[in-house]
């Protein structure tokens, strides 16, 4: 493949030709401690916050060090992000990219109707252009 053809199989990809669907979430009334050893355990620095299956907030390692010493016994819901930055399932792997680039958030939910169907990371980027270069 030569890499205009590459650039143009990119530019088509879409949040749900790239996102992860298999998300690991944490609920508002779990403890701290119970999502952060839910990152450890799965490597990963943040998970969405759901109730039921509608997306109420992130929490991140972040979150959790600048909350300070007492983090760890308090609820998700009292440190996790609740001002999100969300996409669709179509929102195009450039609007992905700039929004990342822009703001420096390393995740964004992918939501239909308010309920979260997937997870953009900054790896799903990478592994996207791995792909195709």
């Amino acid at each position: 493949m030569n890499i205009h053809k590459n650039n143009f199989m990119i530019r088509k990809l879409r949040a749900r030709d790239i996102m992860l669907r298999d998300v690991i979430v944490s609920h508002p009334d779990d403890l701290v401690a119970a999502a952060n050893l839910k990152m450890v355990r799965a490597n990963v620095g943040g998970v969405p916050v759901v109730e039921g299956d509608k997306l109420v907030g992130l929490i991140t390692h972040r979150d959790i060090l600048l909350a300070g010493g007492e983090a760890l016994k308090l609820r998700v819901k009292d440190i996790m992000s609740q001002d999100l930055v969300v996409i669709d399932e179509e929102t195009p792997i450039s609007r992905i990219s700039r929004i990342m680039a822009d703001t420096g958030y390393q995740r964004i939910p992918v939501v239909r109707d308010g309920r979260l169907v997937g997870l953009i990371t900054q790896s799903c980027i990478i592994k996207a252009l791995a792909d195709y270069l």
